[in-house]
């Protein structure tokens, strides 16, 4: 249970799935149709979609690679965060976005599991959050030259250890997409 006790309502926060992020990811395609089901099934459900976007030099804002990927398309009410930083709490209007939602429990998916994704749960669990992290829904680029593990590697080692993570007052855990149920 969050320890944001006012804050009852969950959302499905979709961080950085962009053209030039996911492009030659681990099981890039069966992720995108798997982000594409949450945000399909938490719209059923009237539950809040917050997409994340990522900006840098290398990831201009408004360049074709900082696009969404097509097959993911936000509703214009949907609220839109930018960041700079890999943790997507640093420095944006996400907190502001989900205390007006009255968000305290989320379902993490996107990119990139190694950097963005551990950031972004582990940013919200320490600021109060419940995080559920979807297991198939996350993916990576191959780093291995710079010696990372390969990425089916470092996701199953996300899923394990956010699987069995605590915090006092909050929960973390994993589920696949099948598994996830915005109805409660």
């Amino acid at each position: 249970m969050t320890t944001l006790t006012d804050r009852p309502g969950t959302a499905l926060v979709v961080v950085d799935v962009q053209r030039g992020v996911v492009a030659g990811t681990h099981e890039r395609d069966a992720v995108v149709a798997n982000v594409a089901r949450l945000v399909d099934r938490a719209r059923e459900a009237s539950v809040p979609v917050v997409w994340v976007a990522h900006s840098s030099e290398h990831l201009v804002r408004g360049s074709e690679e900082w696009e969404y990927v097509s097959e993911l398309v936000r509703d214009e009410d949907e609220a839109l965060v930018h960041k700079r930083y890999a943790d997507s709490f640093e420095e944006t209007d996400l907190e502001g976005v989900l205390a007006r939602a009255g968000v305290g429990s989320l379902v993490v998916a996107g990119a990139q599991t190694d950097e963005c994704i551990r950031s972004t749960i582990h940013g919200a669990l320490t600021r109060g959050y419940d995080v559920t992290l979807v297991g198939d829904a996350h993916t990576t680029e191959d780093q291995t030259e710079w010696g990372a593990p390969p990425p089916e590697a470092v996701i199953a080692h996300t899923n394990l250890y956010w699987r069995y993570h605590t915090a006092p007052g909050r929960t973390a855990g994993v589920v696949d997409t099948a598994e996830v149920d915005f109805s409660r």
